[in-house]
């Protein structure tokens, strides 16, 4: 009796959790067929309509947002990827002096979120003449992700046998060449969650670009979403909801690809070390 009480209240905690999950979403995909333009309580079936999605390429500039997100999100993602495996590399491989605390460091930087700093962030890239410019947000992105995912990715490369670089020192290789022909090879699934991740960051974020970009045709999604919807009296809502749907297109593709390699990455980054 008591194990199967305990099974109803936790198939009603996951029942609960996935409506609380499930029903925002299904009423922000209905509301994008909606007519009209303000939010609605009540989601008319039978007048459904992809007009919204009409006036959103119409009446906005989403197509250039979109291209602008693609882009940052790209250009993050391969040199964030770049720079946490050559930083996971020389911790789990090296040793030098100093690497104890370096990796110390690490831990306590990745427990501050990037847009803290946004005040110094801001007055940097001033004095550089890079506010307004997609390259701000790249550098950003790509530096920030460094604290964490290093740690996380060194736990990966901890688990593969030194002696398979010791064998390719053997072989001829230099230290470079054993990370690149072997090392790497090896971490696919590491590399592909810290790919991933990178890459659906820009599609999300609103703070770092709406203080590093500005204009209307240097938006990211989500700045220039939101301002469609910045007013009293959100005019704009569907249009809104039309655009945050397709907004979660090319991240679901992506996650439904790519989610075994996320499943293998984030658990066996986070078992070795």
């Amino acid at each position: 009796m008591k194990k199967r009480i305990t099974a109803i209240l936790l198939h009603m905690e996951l029942i609960i959790m996935s409506l609380l999950v499930i029903v925002p979403v299904i009423w922000i995909v209905l509301s994008s067929f909606q007519e009209g333009s303000g939010p609605s309580s009540t989601i008319k079936l039978s007048k459904l309509t992809l007009d919204n999605y009409r006036r959103l390429f119409a009446e906005t500039n989403y197509a250039i947002w979109f291209f602008n997100t693609l882009k940052i999100a790209f250009a993050s993602m391969v040199l964030s990827v770049c720079l946490i495996m050559i930083t996971a590399w020389i911790m789990s491989r090296m040793q030098f002096a100093g690497k104890k605390a370096s990796l110390m460091t690490i831990m306590i930087l990745s427990m501050f979120p990037t847009f803290l700093s946004m005040t110094a962030i801001y007055t940097l890239f001033l004095t550089l003449g890079l506010v307004g410019k997609p390259i701000s947000l790249i550098i950003v992105y790509a530096v920030g992700a460094i604290p964490y995912n290093t740690w996380l990715v060194k736990g990966y490369m901890d688990g593969v046998p030194m002696s398979i670089d010791e064998a390719a020192y053997i072989d001829g290789c230099t230290k470079f060449q054993s990370f690149r022909k072997i090392v790497l090879p090896l971490s696919t699934p590491i590399i592909t969650y810290c790919a991933v991740s990178q890459f659906m960051m820009p599609w999300m974020d609103y703070i770092l670009p709406n203080i590093l970009l500005s204009g209307d045709k240097t938006r990211t999604l989500a700045v220039g979403l939101f301002a469609l919807i910045n007013g009293k009296e959100s005019t704009n809502f569907t249009i809104f909801a039309s655009g945050a749907v397709l907004i979660a297109v090319p991240i679901t593709i992506v996650f439904i690809v790519f989610q075994k390699y996320l499943v293998q990455g984030i658990s066996a980054g986070a078992d070795k070390g």
